[in-house]
């Protein structure tokens, strides 16, 4: 689970950023090898953005980086899947 507060610490420090966006967070997620990518498209295969904010990340240890949208921001999780 550590990968996943890592990452959800770094994304949570663009949240802040006024300008902040999905593809931002996608971005600085691309840029973490720790990300598992085919686990994350699965994690997101319905999202819309319009209703859900931003995806969630899947990780290589089994947590998630996953958006708290009430509160804006990220947390780390056990997976779902």
């Amino acid at each position: 689970m550590d990968d996943a507060k890592r990452l959800a610490a770094a994304l949570n420090l663009l949240v802040k950023e006024r300008q902040f966006s999905n593809s931002k967070a996608r971005a600085a997620a691309r840029q973490d090898p720790a990300v598992n990518w085919p686990a994350t498209a699965q994690l997101n295969e319905d999202f819309n953005p319009e209703v859900d904010g931003m995806e969630s990340f899947a990780m290589n240890d089994g947590s998630i980086c996953a958006w708290q949208p009430g509160q804006f921001r990220y947390a780390a999780q056990r997976s779902r899947l």
